[in-house]
């Protein structure tokens, strides 16, 4: 049975109202930083917590969680929240954070620089797994491209990476995935607002790559374009 991430004096209609509420108000404020008109739905949620192995030893870090649908996913997968740390830049979703997920670690700052947010929270431990929210088609290709690999540093060859986005290719770059990392995704979750596609990125040296057909048209006609 999953376990209730509710308070008695939290109905799930109220907060789903108050949770959009935050979420637009810091849409407004950082739209760079939000990139989407609403916390992921329960359906994405469950699509980006189902790669994760809760029976793997380690830790998960969240990036940019907001208020929680992904967490909550998590913690439904079977993760303990101690096992959790959830990295979010913006001061209000913190606290939310940590009043729902007690005792994950909450860690306030910048989720593009992983070395330098992490060096005193994680420890040596191992991560199995990053699961990110942040809109990554918001920000240039090198800083996505630093993320993955920073990502896998922490984590090694055994971990995996989850990401998801409303764009039709892979919020990683092609070209940095060749002979370092496997992308694959899944069809598209139409019953989220907008629709998106959950991307999961493992260590491998061949790089095999599923990308859709529809990205692979784009693809090509940019190519037709271009020569």
């Amino acid at each position: 049975m999953p376990i209730s991430l509710l308070t008695p004096n939290e109905p799930r209609a109220k907060r789903m109202i108050a949770d959009q509420a935050r979420f637009l108000k810091t849409l407004i404020d950082r739209p760079r930083l939000t990139g989407s008109v609403a916390p992921s739905g329960r359906h994405l949620a469950r699509a980006m917590a189902t790669p994760v192995d809760p029976a793997r030893e380690g830790l998960v870090i969240e990036l940019g969680p907001g208020t929680g649908p992904v967490t909550s996913a998590l913690v439904e997968r079977g993760l303990a929240r101690e096992r959790l740390v959830l990295i979010e830049y913006d001061h209000g979703f913190c606290r939310l954070l940590s009043q729902r997920f007690a005792p994950a670690r909450i860690v306030q700052g910048d989720a593009y620089d992983l070395p330098k947010t992490l060096a005193a929270t994680i420890d040596g431990q191992p991560v199995i797994a990053v699961v990110s929210s942040l809109p990554l088609l918001n920000e240039p290709p090198a800083r996505r491209i630093k993320l993955i690999q920073d990502a896998f540093a922490l984590m090694g060859p055994q971990g995996l990476m989850v990401q998801f986005t409303y764009g039709p290719g892979s919020p990683i770059p092609r070209e940095a995935c060749a002979q370092r990392f496997s992308a694959h995704c899944t069809a598209p979750i139409w019953r989220n607002l907008p629709p998106a596609r959950v991307w999961t990125y493992r260590a491998d040296p061949h790089g095999a790559f599923a990308e859709p057909l529809m990205a692979r048209l784009m693809r090509r006609a940019r190519r037709t374009r271009d020569a």
